[in-house]
């Protein structure tokens, strides 16, 4: 700890706290993101899968954005079953 032989002046103190506080910053922070990745804490902020067209068709549906029958008809061309949106 006396590399400087008892000299050190007022900013050798000031680098040396200043080294110690980011020293410290980096370890502490080495260990909690270790922690988030052994763990599997980072994986909330993942966004949720994407949902399927006949999901989404649903969800429309329930919220009432669409009626029966226009359900039954996209759904029908979702499921390959009902007409196509192509032109002839």
């Amino acid at each position: 700890m006396y590399w400087n032989g008892h000299n050190m002046n007022g900013w050798g103190w000031v680098t040396m706290s200043f080294g110690t506080v980011l020293l410290w910053a980096l370890l502490i922070t080495v260990g909690v993101l270790l922690y988030r990745s052994l763990n599997g804490t980072s994986k909330a902020a993942q966004p949720p899968p994407p949902s399927s067209a006949e999901q989404l068709l649903a969800e429309r549906f329930a919220r009432g954005e669409i009626d029966e029958e226009q359900y039954r008809r996209i759904l029908a061309v979702l499921r390959g079953n009902g007409p196509t949106l192509t032109k002839h």
